[in-house]
């Protein structure tokens, strides 16, 4: 049985994803921060394993992709999808909160990387799904800490699937477009409204959209490819 390890998997597109892979016969596990009831709730649902962990905190990556190798046997797909949003203006954002989105974004992205990949290489076999965003490929206003961490997760899936493609191991980047989520509702929704109307579809994407986009990344379907961004997002970014 193929096995995933989802970061951020407690809401949003991290809890599509877990449901999505259960649903598809995956052995499932996610991690969460802080929301226990919702990542109860997911677990519930879908019957994954969960565990709690910060991923900007390399000693509890370490710890987590070690449990969950225990639990799971070994680690067949890792989702880097965890992720902070923050709409400030630079010369308004704090270090503290440049510093904790460089964290989870970028810095959480590389830890969770580093360390499932001993095994994967070991086996000469794995997928790594990073998630990043149409932000982190052409910058948003009021977003330049959230589009900066973005861009480097794009670079670093890029380096990464070069360095570790003799291994077997493909690497790729989902970048969403604007996508209904905890994470937007802040915006209100005359920003979402306007939004939607610049997204050629005329519509906002859903969790389950960028779900789907991780699971064919996963699929023998895309055994051939590696290094790519995959961007699910309606066409507003051509």
């Amino acid at each position: 049985m193929q096995t995933v390890l989802i970061t951020g998997g407690s809401r949003g597109i991290g809890a599509a994803a877990v449901g999505l892979f259960a649903n598809q016969g995956y052995q499932t596990a996610f991690c969460y921060y802080s929301d226990h009831h919702a990542a109860q709730a997911v677990a519930r649902q879908t019957g994954a394993q969960l565990y709690q962990a910060d991923i900007a905190d390399p000693a509890q990556c370490a710890a987590l992709v070690q449990q969950a190798q225990a639990d799971l046997g070994h680690i067949d797909v890792l989702i880097n999808n965890a992720g902070v949003a923050l709409q400030k203006l630079a010369t308004d954002t704090t270090d503290e909160e440049y510093r904790r989105i460089m964290g989870v974004h970028i810095d959480g992205t590389f830890y969770m990387c580093r360390a499932v990949l001993h095994e994967m290489i070991r086996r000469k076999s794995g997928r790594i799904i990073n998630v990043s965003s149409m932000w982190g490929q052409i910058g948003g206003s009021c977003e330049t800490v959230y589009s900066a961490a973005k861009a480097a997760v794009i670079g670093l899936t890029k380096a990464l699937a070069k360095e570790v493609a003799p291994s077997g191991i493909t690497v790729n980047c989902v970048a969403p477009g604007v996508i209904a989520t905890d994470m937007t509702t802040s915006l209100g929704d005359d920003t979402l409204n306007a939004l939607r109307e610049d997204t050629p579809l005329l519509r906002l994407g859903s969790p389950e959209d960028i779900a789907q986009s991780m699971l064919f990344l996963a699929s023998p379907a895309a055994d051939f490819i590696t290094g790519q961004i995959l961007a699910p997002n309606g066409g507003m970014v051509i």
